[in-house]
């Protein structure tokens, strides 16, 4: 089973063999002789290509529910579910686990010296079950996913630029006056790409027209910071260069309601305690987090 999870999540027998440390020829070999002892073919070969079949895709979704199943009771019998021990998971947004989640796994490693630890920093949605997450941090509201959630933070949108910038240009006083103003817009979230804004009239979206693209929010911020125009990002991304003073939030009072910050892992009867452990220490650090315990704007 583990052979032909490796093997599928590589899509290629070579791939899986360096994953698990194998040669190429033993796990051919084995994905041979678990196909005939099945009776099925699992894995459909061509000369460019390797892919699941359907029967495949089936086996192989129950193969990592089974081996999740395995490894916990291995961990429960070899004292795991007291002790903080084996490897861990985890996922968060390039810029929040940049920011935010590393020192914290430092801090952790640091303290739970037989954990070891994948950190998958990626802006896109991870599926947690197929890609074997153990634990993600998440922005915005949740779908109903079964898993189990701990709200630690609440962030927002804000538009910032450098108070340099705003003393040239003026600051904007009303949403309407980012309209003609320099901007420069990141399009890495689309949390950001539309400008959203409550005002004593209503909701309010407006679709300003950057001058500058940049496929990063870090880029964004460094041309805000350098006195370019405005940008919008998300308020813990900035919050240290605004105590700084570096860069000055503007339009404060038609800010949106702010978005949540959870940590998600996988419920089960048996919590390991690597899980436990670090599911507890970042809700602790978060919660006590000023840059992601913003409200919003009333």
């Amino acid at each position: 089973m583990k052979v032909l999870v490796a093997v599928a999540e590589a899509e290629s027998f070579a791939g899986g063999a360096k994953l698990l440390g194998l040669s190429a020829p033993s796990v051919t070999r084995v994905i041979a002789g678990l196909e005939n002892r099945l009776g099925t073919l699992l894995l459909a070969r061509s000369t460019r290509s390797l892919r699941l079949t359907e029967a495949g895709r089936r086996y192989v979704d129950d193969c990592r529910r089974i081996l999740l199943d395995l490894e916990e009771a291995e961990e429960l019998a070899a004292g795991s579910a007291s002790r903080a021990r084996g490897n861990l998971t985890v996922t968060a947004p390039v810029m929040f686990g940049e920011l935010f989640l590393i020192p914290l796994i430092t801090e952790y490693l640091a303290a739970h010296p037989e954990v070891s630890i994948n950190a998958l920093l990626v802006d896109r949605l991870v599926n947690m079950v197929e890609e074997g997450v153990d634990v993600a941090i998440r922005i915005g509201r949740l779908p109903d996913t079964g898993l189990q959630a701990v709200k630690v933070g609440a962030i927002r949108p804000v538009i910032c630029a450098a108070p340099a910038f705003l003393e040239r240009a003026g600051r904007p006083r009303v949403p309407e006056d980012v309209m003609n103003a320099p901007i420069v817009m990141s399009s890495a979230s689309s949390l950001l790409t539309d400008w959203h804004f409550e005002s004593p009239q209503g909701a309010l979206t407006l679709h300003p027209k950057p001058r500058l693209v940049v496929s990063s929010n870090q880029a964004a911020i460094n041309a805000a910071r350098l006195g370019w125009g405005l940008t919008r990002v998300l308020s813990y991304q900035v919050a240290e260069l605004v105590a700084k003073g570096e860069l000055e939030v503007v339009l404060a009072d038609y800010e949106t309601a702010a978005f949540p910050v959870h940590v998600l892992y996988q419920g089960s009867r048996r919590i390991s305690a690597k899980v436990r452990t670090f599911v507890d220490h970042c809700t602790r650090r978060f919660q006590q987090d000023p840059a992601l315990q913003t409200t919003p704007a009333a």
